[in-house]
């Protein structure tokens, strides 16, 4: 929009609104002033790990993350880092990845690690989910980020989507706005992304998170059959697109 929120005065429900003031992204001048119900504040999280005498350790921060490597062992810096013996660090605290379900398993995997058994998570495989509405979910490398990986690892990549207006469920809940892409290597067929925008995407998206941890194929998932009629159709489509056996 080129416009920033420089200041947010709260209001009185029923007696005054909130404003928020709105400056040029660029000059920094003000452009104009908003009057609204409600004002939703999200500026961002940063780790609590000030003070726990990381420095003293031989610990480095960058903005206060520890940096670790695949097995969640703790680095001394984030740059050509030696590990620790003996630390680990998951969750927010390492910046890999700031979700509740990611923290778990990184927490699965340290212990894996611990007792002897190696294991690595796959953070391209751990799915995110925005509770909006409609809903959005995704798993893998944005679409950007899956070009250029592509382009550097030397392999095509291919694009299919589905839609929910092409969805009997979706249009019988009066929730037909939304689609799914699937992004996958075309030389392997292994699905690399998937992204979501519809109702119940962050419910949908777990199929497709199992598929990266698979290493599942676009023709392997073309092939599987999804019920009738259920939101999982928009994927179906999607797969099957892929493979050129697009029905709508």
């Amino acid at each position: 929009t080129g416009v920033f929120a420089s200041e947010v005065t709260p209001g009185i429900p029923g007696e005054k609104p909130v404003t928020i003031k709105m400056i040029d992204a660029n000059t920094k001048e003000h452009v104009e002033t908003l009057e609204v119900d409600a004002c939703m504040v999200a500026t961002g999280r940063v780790p609590a790990t000030q003070g726990m005498g990381l420095e003293e350790s031989g610990i480095e921060t960058m903005r206060g993350f520890v940096a670790v490597d695949e097995k969640m062992r703790v680095l001394t810096k984030h740059e050509d880092g030696e590990v620790v013996p003996n630390v680990w660090c998951i969750g927010d605290a390492n910046g890999k990845m700031m979700l509740a379900h990611a923290a778990s398993a990184q927490g699965i995997s340290a212990i894996e690690n611990i007792v002897g058994r190696e294991h690595a998570v796959n953070h391209d495989a751990i799915p995110a989910a925005c509770f909006t509405h409609p809903e959005i979910a995704m798993v893998g490398p944005t679409e950007e980020q899956a070009i250029e990986r592509a382009e550097k690892e030397g392999w095509t990549l291919g694009k299919s989507t589905g839609s929910f207006r092409a969805n009997s469920k979706a249009l019988a809940e009066l929730e037909g706005n939304g689609m799914a892409k699937v992004l996958y290597n075309k030389d392997t067929g292994k699905v690399v992304a998937v992204h979501i925008i519809g109702i119940h995407a962050a419910d949908l998206i777990q199929e497709c998170s199992n598929a990266v941890a698979a290493g599942t194929t676009v023709q392997e998932l073309s092939m599987m059959v999804h019920t009738h009629p259920t939101l999982c159709e928009v994927l179906d489509e999607a797969f099957k697109g892929a493979v050129g056996m697009s029905a709508h």
